[in-house]
């Protein structure tokens, strides 16, 4: 999955840059290199920037659930795991 959030955010970027560039001086860059705008190929990364824009979107939006165990409260827990930690001078008083 996190090879696929790569992908996505390239194109993306991709695909920012291309629109400020037409925006801001009527210039295509990707019609530039490809061949127009009619171009298979140019259509192809048209396409694949557009999926990326939806699946990136569909990730926002999914989030993940949040555990409680893993909200950071700003306390130091120095217990263990499974119980108290023992003192060591009680230790060797037992033997």
């Amino acid at each position: 999955m996190r090879t696929l959030h790569a992908i996505a955010l390239t194109l993306l970027v991709i695909g920012g840059i291309n629109w400020g560039l037409i925006g801001f001086f009527q210039f295509d860059l990707v019609a530039a290199i490809f061949g127009g705008q009619a171009s298979v190929i140019s259509r192809i990364i048209y396409g694949l920037v557009g999926i990326s824009a939806v699946y990136y979107v569909a990730t926002l939006f999914a989030g993940e659930e949040v555990e409680e165990d893993t909200v950071n409260t700003g306390r130091v827990n120095y217990g263990t795991e499974f119980a108290e930690e023992n003192n060591i001078d009680d230790d060797l008083e037992d033997r």
